[in-house]
Order: C-alpha cells, then structure tokens, then sequence
C-alpha cells in the first residue's frame, strides 16, 4: 500500500513537472510590430464560422467587414484581398474610412465568364478608390492551379494596366514566376509567394525567414529592374508537422517576427499571411489550412495579446485535470487489489497515470482544432472515451490479474466465449482501440497529405493495453485471426508511414510508435481454444 502511494505521488509530480514544461513560454516576442509600426500589409477574407466562399450564395455584410477592419487597422496599414464577389466589393470603400491601403485581388479561374465579373469590378473600384488602392493584383496562383496558361494570363494582365491609374501585378508562388517569366513584362512589379511550411521539402520555423531572404534574392536576381514584394508568407498555428516544420502557436509568433526583421534588414516588403483563421479552408487543406491567421476565428481577438506565447495556454487547468485523474486511477487500482499488489502491478498503474494524466489533456486541446464536421467530432470524441476508459479498465485487469482475452472469445461461436465481465470490457477497450488505430493508420497511407497524427490520446489508450500485456500472464491458448490480420496491418503501415513523413516528423514517429506498442499488444493474445 505505501508503494502504491509512493508511485502516485511520482506520478502527480511528472503530470505537473511534464505539463509545466509544456505550458512554459516559448517565446517573448516583439511580435508582430515594434512600438509606433504597423504591418505593410496584411490577406484579409472576411468570412467567419460556416461562412464559406465555397458556397455561392454567400454574402458578407458590410458591418462585419467594418468590425474586422476597425481591428486591422491597429496593426496593419494595408489588407490584401483575393476577390471582388461575395460581397468583398465593399473592402476598399470601407477601408478608406479606416485610412487603410488595399492590395485588391481579383480571382481568376478557367471559366471566362467570371474573369470578366472580376475584372470589371476590379477595375471600376481602382477607378473609384484610386488614392485607396495600392495596385491590383490580377489572379492569384491561377499558374499554379493550371486554369490559365502564361499567355492567356498576360493577355488579360495588360488589359487591366491599360485601363487603372495603379501599380498591376500577379501573384503566385515563387516557383511559378521562375517558370513563366514571360509574364514580368506585363506587371509594374512581382508579387511572390514563399510559404516555408508548404515548401515541397519543408522548412523548419527556425530556417524561415533565412529561406524566405534566400527565396527572395534568387527572384531578384532574376528579374533585374522589377520590384520584387513578398505577397505571402506566414506559419499555422495548428496542424500536423510537415517533416520539421511543426506548426505551433510559437512557431507562428516566430516565423512572423523573424521574415520581418528580416525585412526591415533588407527593406523588402512583406504580406503577411492571413488576418483572421479561415475555417472553410480546412476542408480544403486539413486542421492547418484554418490556422493561418493572427487572429482567432471565433473571437475575433489576437492571439498573441501579451508578451509572451505559449503552445497550451491552459496548461495550469490541464495540469491539475491531469492530477486529478492520475488520483482517480490510484483509487481503482487500490479499491480493486491494493494491499497486496506487486511491485510490478504499481508500475503499470504508475505508467497507465501518467500517460492519462498528460495526454488526455492534450487530447481535449486538440479535439476542437482536428475535429471537422459531425465525422470528425465522432472521431475524436471517441479517441477522447478510450483513452479515458483503458486506463481504468486496464488498471482493474492488472490489479485482478485477468489476461487480455482472444477477440475470438469476445465475437467468435457462443462455446468460446468468456463469461468473465472484466475481461469482455477489456477486449472491447482492445476493439475499440485497434479500429481507431486502424482508421488513423490506414488513412496516413492512403491520404496522408492533409490528415492529423492524433497522437495524444491513441498513446493514453495504448499504453495501458502494453502494461497490462507485459505485466500479466497472458492466457493458455492459440492466437487468434485478428490478432495476426491486426498486427500485420498495424506494422505495415509503419513501415509507410515512417519514411514517408520523415525522421524529423516528431508527431508521425510518436504516433508509429505508439501502432508499433498495439501491435506487440495484439501479437501477445492469446486464448482461442483448439
């Protein structure tokens, strides 16, 4: 009994040191501007919640475009737009009661009619606002997404010059110009787009802004005699790693602050990517694609309001959640079998504690920033319910001895199955947690570009199952079909993902170390008779 006491006052002290160590600021930043400086300028869409230009019956009120700019306007000087529908026709007007400049964007895609929409409107508003708007920027990455040849795209270029009083260009990502320079002969000057994190070989939040001053000069130097701005650059804040390049609250505040002085070093002009977090891009890009922005979505507030960022701002209340439910878990452990417990079983309680107590926490952060639509909230919902369950049920197993039944003996013919509740609960945490696991694994093979590596609470879940399979004497038996399929299936995918994701992908190995544990799990069932 003291040893179990022992090992829970260890474990409530590695909740609170680990979830110290992670709550800590990261960073204490100027960010995003010095005292007196604002930005250059700023990508600004005005679409909040479920708005969505995905759906072409969506209209932006003036008032809220007025609200959102009240707010740029204390820390940008200019916003970037990308169109002229949804109701973002009003932008310039109302920028200029704000003393804000635009970069006024028009959309060009491969259906001709609509580039005509767009280039009127654009036009009439640099007509209108002409001391408002900075130049207009005819089509953005309409090479890249290939809706437009070079060609068709300077032809239009050139139209629009001929008929605004303002600067003209056309942005895209650097690569592009580089392929079509062709089209610098029609721009007053060349707007490029370097996203570090997008980069085709990742670039780590600490080498940004080096990439983007190398990036830049190469542009430079290859078009001599064109102003050469930077119409994009910025760091998510959430989202699944990219090799190294880790998206993160920290990450963000410093990407931003670095391509800035940078900037100011090299007196380049720098867009910064985006205003506000845009939700409807996640169903487009994953969790990563809605977390550009400087500030937060729902609140509408900047996310960095104090002088210091940290990645989990409510880590104090993570901490003590975490503590509690360390002491929950101690409680079953010694209800069911306490006083003359092994060492070794106060060990896997120990682990199965503090495996909970750091990442179902974590878990919960994350659920609302992964979870997309009423498929993705079951998803994480029931990660959330395993792993707050397996460690209980698990713990009760190891205290009692049980062994992990077959899952032949929980779904096979009624002559084998067990009678015994604790261990069908058990083969049901397993089940539950292999198809969740398998959902997750399978998945970052077949799709893996945009998907998140949950690695939180499949750890909470697993951990407990490796306990308890290594602690306990596992049943007399043969092992059973899904057993073998399940391990099989499991070890593959790791053998994918890995190099796929890289070494420097910290979320992906974790994750594959944690199919790497469920599969040692499964491999050691055993109890199908015969």
């Amino acid at each position: 009994m003291r040893f179990g006491l022992a090992c829970l006052a260890i474990a409530a002290v590695v909740i609170a040191g680990i979830w110290t160590w992670l709550g800590a600021p990261a960073l204490t930043p100027h960010f995003p501007w010095q005292a007196g400086e604002k930005l250059y300028c700023i990508s600004y869409a005005p679409f909040r919640g479920s708005q969505t230009p995905l759906d072409p019956t969506t209209r932006i009120s003036a008032a809220q475009i007025d609200e959102d700019l009240t707010r740029l306007a204390q820390i940008s000087n200019c916003v970037r737009t990308y169109s002229t529908d949804y109701g973002l026709d009003q932008i310039a007007g109302i920028a200029a009661r704000h003393g804000l400049k635009v970069l006024q964007g028009l959309w060009l895609s491969s259906h001709p009619e609509k580039n005509r929409e767009q280039i009127d409107t654009a036009v009439a508003l640099a007509n209108r606002y002409p001391d408002t708007i900075r130049a207009v920027v005819v089509g953005n990455e309409v090479l890249l997404r290939g809706e437009l040849s070079a060609t068709d795209l300077t032809t239009i270029i050139r139209e629009v010059k001929a008929k605004v009083r303002v600067a003209v260009t056309y942005a895209d990502v650097w690569e592009f110009w580089m392929r079509n320079r062709d089209v610098a002969s029609a721009v007053d000057f060349i707007t490029i787009h370097i996203l570090p994190y997008w980069e085709d070989i990742p670039v780590p939040a600490s080498e940004a802004a080096t990439h983007v001053r190398t990036i830049r000069q190469q542009v430079v130097d290859a078009f001599p005699g064109k102003e050469v701005i930077i119409g994009e650059v910025g760091w998510p804040s959430a989202g699944r790693m990219r090799e190294g390049a880790l998206p993160s609250r920290a990450n963000q505040a410093r990407v931003i602050q670095d391509v800035l002085d940078v900037a100011k070093t090299g007196n380049f002009k720098v867009n910064v990517i985006e205003a506000f977090d845009a939700p409807w891009k996640r169903a487009l890009e994953g969790t990563v694609g809605g977390h550009w922005g400087l500030f937060d979505d729902a609140s509408r507030s900047l996310k960095y309001p104090g002088k210091t960022v940290s990645n989990h701002p409510y880590w104090q209340w993570q901490a003590a959640g975490g503590v509690v439910l360390a002491i929950l878990i101690f409680v079953v452990a010694i209800v069911t079998r306490g006083k003359d417990a092994e060492p070794r079983a106060w060990l896997a309680v120990t682990l199965n504690a503090i495996a909970a107590g750091v990442l179902v926490g974590w878990a919960v952060e994350n659920a609302p920033v992964e979870s997309l639509g009423v498929g993705g909230w079951v998803r994480s919902l029931a990660m959330i319910a395993v792993a707050v369950v397996s460690p209980f049920v698990l713990t009760r197993g190891v205290m009692k001895a049980v062994p992990m039944p077959a899952l032949a003996r929980l779904f096979g013919p009624v002559e084998w199955r067990t009678s015994d509740r604790l261990a069908q609960v058990m083969a049901g945490v397993l089940v539950a947690t292999l198809l969740l696991g398998l959902l997750v694994a399978l998945g970052l093979v077949f799709d893996p570009r945009y998907r998140d590596f949950p690695f939180a609470p499949m750890t909470a879940a697993i951990v407990p199952l490796l306990t308890h399979s290594l602690v306990v004497r596992r049943a007399e038996g043969r092992r059973g079909a899904a057993e073998i399929g399940g391990t099989i299936l499991l070890a593959l995918s790791v053998i994918y993902i890995v190099p796929n994701e890289s070494l420097a992908n910290w979320q992906s190995l974790w994750l594959c170390a944690t199919f790497a544990a469920l599969a040692l799990t499964l491999w050691r069932v055993r109890g199908v008779p015969g």
